[in-house]
C-alpha cells in the first residue's frame, strides 16, 4: 500500500513536495505553525533560476501560473558607491533565465494547486518521536498528535524534525540583515526610488551595506546588512522602531542620504534577521521513514539559491517517492544522495558569493563582475 506522506512546514520546499505528490495521487498532509495562510509576511522577491527553481515548478506543472506573477523589469541590477554614484548597471533583458517574483505569490500558486485541507494550519510541531518500523509520532503545541508513515521535515532553520536525524545545530554566521520597507516610493520617497532604480540595488563596503529591491506596488524592500556579533544586535531594542532606525542608520554616517533613507525613513518597523548556518557538508545516516529538505537540511549563507534549491529538493523528493512507492527507503536514500552533494556545492558557492559582495573587494568585486572585468579595480 502506498504510504501517506506527512510534511512539516508549508514553505516553498514543503509545498512543492506536496504538489508533486498530489500530481502522482499520493496522499500528503502538510502541517504548519502559522494560524492561517496569510498570517505573516512571506518576504520579498526571489529570482527563480532555470536549473532549479523553475525546474521544480515545471515538475509541479505550474510554469503557466508562475509566468503570470513575474515582476517584469525587476531583474535590473545596479551597484552604487557610498556617495550614491553608479559603479555598474545591468538592465532587465526580459529573459526567463532568472525572473523575479514575490515569494508570497509563489507560495500562493503552490497553495492554490493543492486540494483544500492538504495544509493543516496552526500545527506548530513541539517534538517528533520514533515509534519503530519507520513510523513517527508528531506532537503539536496545541496538544494534538498524529502518526506518520513517512515524515519530511521542511520546517526551516530551527527544524524540530532534524533532531531525529542529526545532532547538528545552526550557528551564527557573523552577519545579520535588518529588513525594512518603503511604500508609495515615487511620491513619498523619490530620491530613494531613483537610487534603487527598477530592480535590485547593491550599495556596499566591506562588512556592511544595503541590498534593496524595487517590488511591485511601488514598494522598495531593503535588507541592511551588517557583519556584527550577535550581542551587538541584542543591545538594540527592536520593539522601539524609531530608535532602532536611528541606531542602524548611524552605522552609515557619511553615506548618501538617498541610501541612508532606506533605513532612516522606513515605513515599517525594522525586523532583525540573524543569519545562521549548518556545516557545508551536513549529512546524516539513512534513518527509516524520515528525511529533510530545504533549510532544515542545509541552511547556509544567503547566496541567492536557498529558495531555489528547497523547491528542487521538494520536487525531486516527490518524484523519487512516486517512482518507488514500493520501496520508500530506496526512494529516500536516492533523493538524499543527490541532495547532499548539491547542498554542499551550493553552500560553498554561497560563501564565494557573499565574499564577492561583502568581502574585502566590496564594492568593486561585484561592480567589476557586472562590468565584465576580470581584475578588481581599486
Amino acid at each position: 500500500m502506498t504510504p501517506h506522506i506527512s510534511v512539516v512546514g508549508a514553505g516553498l520546499g514543503g509545498l512543492t513536495l506536496a504538489r508533486v505528490l498530489h500530481l502522482n495521487d499520493i496522499g500528503v498532509t502538510v502541517y504548519d505553525a502559522d494560524p492561517a495562510p496569510h498570517s505573516r509576511s512571506q518576504g520579498g522577491q526571489l529570482d527563480l533560476h532555470e536549473h532549479n527553481g523553475q525546474l521544480a515548478l515545471q515538475k509541479a506543472n505550474l510554469m503557466e501560473e508562475f509566468r503570470a506573477i513575474i515582476h517584469r523589469g525587476g531583474g535590473a541590477q545596479r551597484v552604487l558607491a557610498r556617495d550614491g554614484s553608479v559603479l555598474a548597471e545591468l538592465p532587465d533583458d526580459g529573459s526567463m533565465s532568472s525572473p523575479e517574483a514575490l515569494r508570497g505569490d509563489i507560495r500562493r500558486i503552490l497553495l492554490e494547486s493543492l486540494p483544500e485541507g492538504t495544509v493543516q494550519w496552526g500545527k506548530k510541531l513541539d517534538h517528533a518521536a520514533t515509534l519503530g518500523d519507520g513510523r513517527h509520532e508528531l506532537t503539536f503545541a496545541d496538544g494534538s498528535t498524529v502518526e506518520s508513515d513517512v515524515l519530511v521535515g521542511a520546517d526551516g532553520t530551527w527544524s524540530k524534525v532534524r533532531d531525529l536525524l542529526s545532532n547538528e545545530k545552526p550557528t551564527y554566521a557573523g552577519v545579520s540583515y535588518v529588513d525594512t520597507f518603503l511604500h508609495d516610493v515615487e511620491v513619498r520617497h523619490p530620491a530613494a526610488a531613483a537610487a534603487v532604480g527598477p530592480g535590485a540595488m547593491y550599495a556596499l563596503t566591506p562588512g556592511k551595506g544595503f541590498l534593496a529591491h524595487r517590488e511591485a506596488g511601488d514598494v522598495i524592500h531593503t535588507y541592511v546588512v551588517l557583519s556584527r556579533p550577535e550581542d551587538w544586535f541584542t543591545d538594540i531594542d527592536f520593539s522601539e522602531p524609531v530608535a532602532t532606525r536611528a541606531r542602524i542608520a548611524a552605522e552609515f554616517d557619511g553615506w548618501a542620504t538617498e541610501l541612508t533613507a532606506l533605513i532612516a525613513d522606513a515605513d515599517t518597523a525594522p525586523v532583525l534577521r540573524s543569519i545562521h548556518q549548518l556545516p557545508d557538508s551536513h549529512r546524516w545516516s539513512r534513518t527509516e521513514g524520515v528525511t529533510l529538505l530545504g533549510d532544515a537540511a542545509h541552511v547556509t549563507l544567503p547566496g541567492g539559491e536557498g529558495a531555489n534549491i528547497a523547491m528542487l529538493d521538494g520536487a525531486e523528493l516527490g518524484e523519487a517517492i512516486a517512482e518507488h512507492t514500493d520501496d520508500i527507503e530506496g526512494a529516500l536514500a536516492a533523493y538524499e544522495e543527490v541532495m547532499f552533494d548539491r547542498a554542499e556545492n551550493e553552500a560553498k558557492a554561497a560563501r564565494e558569493t557573499i565574499d564577492l559582495i561583502f568581502g574585502d573587494r566590496a564594492p568593486m568585486g561585484l561592480a567589476n563582475l557586472f562590468n565584465g572585468l576580470d581584475e578588481v579595480e581599486e
